[in-house]
């Protein structure tokens, strides 16, 4: 049996999970469907299309589903999907997804969402990410697996985020970050790898050593970068994630590529 609170207003047409939890003085729109055993602890909105998975929490003010923030919407109505075991933290806010932009946003399972962060209109978010306190998704990004982004960290609009990758706190995102990458800065520039989340990925020292030595010939080498991915690409061979790099870089469409600081960028 569900539980909910008698001042919660839940509209006809939606569906609350076996053992779901719905707390004081939340609203429940009728396109809505909450998993089982997920917990919605007080003064929630969720609207729109809007999918909650199995044994989500959901924290005080948190609005799931509201309008996309685009001028090109019109009152359609469209999704935002939410995978099982999320954490949904305070006053967090996740936008439906625009007719234009494929209708949907969609987030994975496990991640964990710090207050006041946000996932924009049309955005594509992975499994077990961590967003910090206001980290930032402009509308139409693709954010990878295991990507962490720090604190007060946001994101220009159709960027990518390949999977594993890190963003420092106070970070301005403008171009695509290889997957395993590590940025930092104003505007976000390459420093490196994630070697943190890749060893708790189970990393070991060879592959480790293999996969740096070939960051360092494609982003520090001789000549221009166009020149030195040409010259890494037989690399794909010697390990996974090397191909999944070059994939991802071959995959660009509309934003450039985030490169390491001036003396690294080509």
């Amino acid at each position: 049996m569900s539980s909910i609170d008698p001042t919660v207003r839940i509209a006809d047409g939606a569906v609350i999970g076996d053992g779901a939890e719905i707390g004081p003085f939340c609203v429940i729109g009728p396109h809505v469907t909450i998993g089982a055993g997920t917990k919605l602890l007080s003064h929630v909105n969720v609207t729109a299309q809007t999918t909650i998975g199995e044994n989500c929490t959901i924290y005080p003010f948190a609005s799931l589903g509201t309008p996309p923030q685009s001028l090109a919407y019109k009152g359609e109505l469209t999704k935002l999907v939410i995978g099982n075991g999320c954490t949904i933290r305070e006053s967090v806010t996740m936008n439906a997804g625009t007719v234009g932009g494929g209708g949907i946003t969609t987030v994975g399972d496990r991640g964990y969402f710090m207050n006041c962060s946000h996932v924009g209109h049309d955005c594509h978010v992975g499994n077990d990410v961590i967003f910090a306190t206001s980290a930032t998704l402009g509308g139409h990004c693709e954010i990878g697996d295991f990507v962490f982004m720090g604190g007060l960290s946001a994101v220009h609009q159709f960027t990518r985020i390949g999977p594993q990758a890190m963003v420092g706190g106070v970070c301005g995102v403008r171009g695509d970050i290889i997957p395993f990458g590590l940025v930092n800065g104003q505007y976000a520039a390459l420093e490196g790898l994630n070697l943190i989340g890749m060893k708790r990925r189970k990393f070991t020292k060879d592959r480790l050593a293999t996969v740096r030595g070939f960051y360092q010939k494609l982003f520090h080498g001789e000549g221009v970068f166009a020149e030195r991915l040409e010259r890494v690409q037989p690399l794909a061979s010697e390990d996974p994630a090397i191909a999944e790099i070059l994939a991802f870089i071959a995959g660009g469409k509309h934003r450039a590529l985030c490169l390491p600081d001036v003396g690294g960028q080509s």
